[in-house]
């Protein structure tokens, strides 16, 4: 593929530190025919993935914490290599990039920009600092197109936390980056562990608790000396090894540090360059955090085989299969963690189960390739989304959102009168409200609130809950959903231009982290009040039909085939054809191909 060819691609974290996130992306995003590029605060990480993946670095500091000259400094430069470098995509990571280069990226008009989330330090925070952390998240999610959350309960926490709306917000395949399956293995180099072991003084068969990780308050360290502590008194010789060093930022209390570096059994290892080794030595790893973004030792541990105990923290408890590769205990209960550790290192057969269980969990779920795969996936989506448009589709789109705005203002003067009957009848009839208001993705997966007439009561059973729709669906609410005549409140989104006339119909939220990537092109266009898939069956059709009409229409759409589909619909509607399949008041639920075929065979 030619140079001139190949989307550049910008891959930005605040430290060089954080690049061990991203060994091998940049070389498989070569491979994928994109054009990368690294950025980050100046370091020797940042010169050897460089170097080890040959694609340029950019070196431009930034400030982990908040220093508002620095990191105004840091925007202004930022800014400027966006503007020398044009890249086609951004993908930024850690809070403090996420936050400058997202800016920087928005205020340079890059046309696809990425926030990979790893964790929320605002989960552990209190009063004003808490506040200032979401608002630099919730700056930092908007500025981009797509936030990846780097494990399932982030991303819940996300939406939980009002940082995004669902639909801009993905995982991919399980979450985390993967991990070094061969690197991280249960058949070692035994001469570098024992030798190893032989420096730290760790005699041969006592029972020894792992580590790995920054000696921080966060990371659940008071804890973890606590559980070790209590394990003492049934394990005498057990031994704590701790991989990291303490931080100024979240320190751990002074007696906890005057513990941890006066008690004998306990072994510092400090900061090591390659940690893989060293979980060899670990009958089990203790992981007793109070908050993450999915925990990679975790997953490192359980390549090497060995069993993990971690917390039910947002991002923790992703990390393990509990009760199968490790268990999991409650945030900062320090007796749970002592007895969850006892339990694994007083079976022998339940020890190695699980190590096995983790090794094989590992094999199937997180090679960094497949994940690497997914993360191509979303950029060429991403691409597809915002690629620019050349001169005639230019053309296309002024003249179709001229004559949807046109031919609907026209359509609400002229049936104003229809619409206040039925405004007035549904008052009567259904109550409050007369409108039915839903978010609903629209152009680009972006949200916005559709309008319709209500056609369903509020009815309610003895537990409190909805009754279902076809209960709740009366006799007038049929007819205005057979005549269409509830769609007519929408003619005010083509309006707004959240809406065209025609187009593929706008459906629920959830759906959209079930699309396929194929799926999702059905985005590319705004949604439209009638469609190509629904004067072809309407909701008779299954949903393959269904998106495959959609897409359809993607791929062939133009003025001609708008006024042919808009002659079609006046056509179905008068015959009230396809209003709903049978047995079912609504269009059935889509849960994903797969689980719709399974549920058809059913």
């Amino acid at each position: 593929m030619p140079r001139s060819a190949q989307p550049a691609i910008l891959l930005a974290v605040t430290s060089p530190i954080s690049w061990i996130f991203y060994r091998g992306v940049a070389g498989f995003l070569k491979q994928a025919g994109f054009r990368p590029s690294v950025l980050s605060s100046p370091g020797k990480n940042l010169t050897a993935i460089s170097e080890a993946e040959r694609v340029p670095a950019v070196a431009l500091p930034m400030e982990r914490r908040v220093s508002p000259v620095k990191d105004a400094i840091a925007l202004c430069k930022l800014y400027r290599t966006m503007r020398r470098l044009r890249p086609q995509i951004v993908d930024a990571s850690t809070p403090k990039a996420g936050l400058l280069v997202g800016l920087a990226a928005w205020m340079a008009g890059v046309p696809c920009r990425v926030y990979t989330l790893r964790g929320l330090r605002m989960e552990t925070a209190n009063g004003i600092t808490r506040l200032v952390l979401w608002l630099a998240e919730k700056i930092s999610c908007a500025c981009a197109h797509r936030i990846v959350c780097v494990s399932p309960s982030l991303r819940e926490r996300v939406i939980a936390m009002d940082l995004s709306h669902p639909e801009k917000t993905v995982v991919l395949g399980k979450g985390s980056s993967g991990v070094d399956l061969e690197r991280f293995s249960p058949t070692p180099d035994n001469s570098t562990v024992e030798s190893i072991a032989r420096q730290l003084g760790i005699p041969a068969g006592v029972p020894v608790v792992g580590y790995v990780g920054r000696l921080v308050k966060d990371k659940g360290i008071r804890e973890l000396v606590e559980a070790f502590e209590r394990l003492r008194v049934s394990f005498p010789e057990v031994r704590l090894l701790l991989i990291g060093n303490f931080e100024e930022g979240d320190p751990v209390d002074e007696e906890i540090r005057r513990y941890i570096e006066s008690t004998p059994n306990v072994l510092q290892a400090g900061f090591v360059p390659d940690p893989a080794p060293y979980y060899n030595l670990m009958d089990v790893l203790a992981f007793p955090t109070h908050r993450e973004g999915f925990g990679q030792v975790s997953l490192e541990a359980q390549a090497s085989g060995v069993p993990v105990v971690t917390t039910q923290a947002t991002g923790a408890r992703d990390s393990i299969l509990d009760g199968v590769t490790g268990l999991l205990t409650p945030v900062g209960d320090s007796s749970a963690l002592a007895e969850a550790l006892a339990k694994v290192l007083a079976d022998n057969e339940l020890r190695s189960r699980m190590g096995r269980a983790g090794r094989e969990w590992m094999e199937r779920e997180f090679r960094p390739e497949n994940l690497w795969e997914a993360q191509v996936k979303l950029y060429r989506q991403l691409l597809a989304e915002k690629r620019p448009a050349n001169l005639s589709t230019k053309l296309g789109s002024i003249a179709k959102r001229t004559f949807d705005f046109c031919f609907s203002c026209l359509l609400l003067l002229s049936l104003s009168p229809l619409m206040l009957l039925v405004a007035i009848l549904v008052r009567c009839w259904l109550g409050q409200p007369v409108f039915f208001r839903q978010r609903r993705p629209g152009l680009n997966a972006e949200s916005f609130e559709i309008l319709k007439f209500r056609t369903m009561t509020d009815a309610r059973g003895p537990d409190g809950q909805l009754l279902a729709d076809a209960e709740r669906l009366t006799s007038f609410g049929k007819f205005l959903r057979s005549t269409s005549l509830d769609e007519l409140p929408e003619l005010i989104n083509v309006i707004r231009g959240e809406m065209s006339l025609v187009g593929p119909r706008p459906l629920l939220p959830q759906y959209l982290e079930r699309y396929t990537t194929e799926q999702m092109r059905r985005h590319s266009v705004r949604p439209g009040i009638t469609g190509w898939a629904q004067v072809n069956g309407r909701n008779l059709q299954d949903w393959d039909q269904r998106f495959a009409h959609d897409l359809w229409y993607v791929d062939h759409r133009s003025f001609v085939l708008d006024v042919r589909i808009l002659l079609k619909t006046v056509w179905q509607v008068l015959h009230r054809r396809g209003i709903a399949q049978e047995g079912h008041a609504t269009m059935p639920e889509f849960f994903g191909i797969q689980a719709n075929h399974e549920k058809g065979k059913a």
